[in-house]
């Protein structure tokens, strides 16, 4: 299982970090077009989803998948999404989010008293924590060409 990248958008669709891992193609734009194109795709996918959905969708979207990838969604009561790609074999990848949430976000960006709410994240120490958290994440490998 490979992992590729990862957004993190707050709920006014504002990117307040992305890492990449194993990401082999680049999109040919800027992150920020990248972003507003991820963001929007995500907001027409969870309207679709409400709206078209045989039943009542208790968690709404939660991934989709290509050919090529996954995409993996979690969205936390105060808005904020987490999106992570990663090849299409890989499991339990909502559950890898939810920690990344509450062990990853909480600790070392919630509980930052330099951090701003709305803000991108720009501590060293996140970053480090998360890639080391992703990195032993049973969705994550380094894909082999």
């Amino acid at each position: 299982m490979t992992v590729y990248n990862l957004y993190i958008f707050d709920k006014y669709g504002t990117l307040l970090y992305y890492g990449e891992w194993n990401r082999l193609k680049k999109s040919g734009i800027t992150l920020e077009e990248e972003a507003k194109l991820m963001y929007g795709m995500l907001f027409s996918l969870k309207s679709f989803v409400n709206k078209i959905s045989p039943t009542d969708p208790k968690d709404g979207f939660l991934n989709y998948k290509t050919s090529k990838y996954a995409l993996h969604y979690f969205e936390t009561p105060s808005g904020l999404k987490f999106v992570i790609n990663t090849d299409v074999v890989s499991t339990n990848v909502k559950e890898v989010l939810q920690q990344l949430y509450s062990k990853i976000w909480v600790e070392y960006v919630v509980r930052d008293p330099l951090w701003v709410p709305g803000a991108p994240v720009t501590s060293d120490l996140f970053k480090s924590k998360l890639d080391e958290f992703i990195r032993q994440s049973s969705v994550y490998s380094i894909k082999n060409i």
